[in-house]
């Protein structure tokens, strides 16, 4: 009886998990774009599938589109998987492992031959699916950084390490913080580009007019 018990466990937290991936590799970029007649937008400015890119083909609803989609996946990963836990009695770590797989198939989408985007709306998302007090503090840490200097990069960067040290202070060191410690790893290491030219003094500022208009001309269909 145990072993059916879980059995049963085991299998509904697979499925979960495989959920959650595909929920992730869903691009809210891709589809906005379509939707708003654009180019895609892994033809067009950064070649990154994500809100901060859209906003570059100059539709504000567009990149609106593509970053709530992006962080809602990341919310209803790890809001389904609590549901679950709590229905079927499941690990309490479950949530924040769909979360991460949430993330990861942001990054590696298999809609999309496993080339994603950076993961910030999907990680702020996952953020505050596990805790409001978390992702608020994560979000205003990137305000912040973002309303002084203008650099969407370097705000992400910025948030995704003061989100370790967030979970860390309200939570301390459990098993479900190994969830945000792979994202903040993650996020860093895909924005290794933006951190080279950041060194380089290359990396654009969001409102620049440097590109802008190329960036318009090459997103339109």
């Amino acid at each position: 009886m145990t072993n059916g018990i879980l059995m049963s466990a085991t299998l509904l937290s697979c499925v979960a998990l495989a959920l959650a991936y595909l929920l992730g590799s869903i691009s809210f970029a891709v589809l906005s774009s379509k939707l708003f007649g654009l180019a895609d937008p892994r033809s067009y400015g950064s070649g990154n599938p994500g809100a901060t890119n859209v906003l570059r083909s100059g539709s504000k609803g567009a990149a609106v589109f593509t970053l709530l989609g992006d962080a809602l996946k990341g919310l209803a990963a790890v809001l389904l998987a609590q549901w679950a836990t709590h229905q079927y009695q499941l690990s309490s770590a479950l949530p924040a492992i769909c979360g991460l797989t949430a993330f990861l198939g942001h990054l590696f989408p298999i809609f999309h031959g496993f080339k994603g985007g950076k993961g910030v709306a999907t990680a702020a998302g996952v953020l505050f699916g596990l805790s409001v007090w978390l992702g608020a503090a994560t979000a205003l840490t990137w305000a912040i950084i973002f309303f002084f200097f203008r650099l969407s990069s370097m705000a992400a960067i910025v948030a995704a390490v003061f989100a370790a040290f967030y979970q860390v202070l309200l939570f301390g060191f459990r098993l479900e913080s190994l969830a945000v410690f792979v994202m903040t790893g993650l996020l860093i290491y895909r924005h290794r580009g933006n951190i080279a030219r950041m060194f380089a003094g290359q990396e654009k500022r969001m409102g620049s007019s440097k590109g802008k208009a190329e960036d318009k001309k090459r997103a339109k269909i």
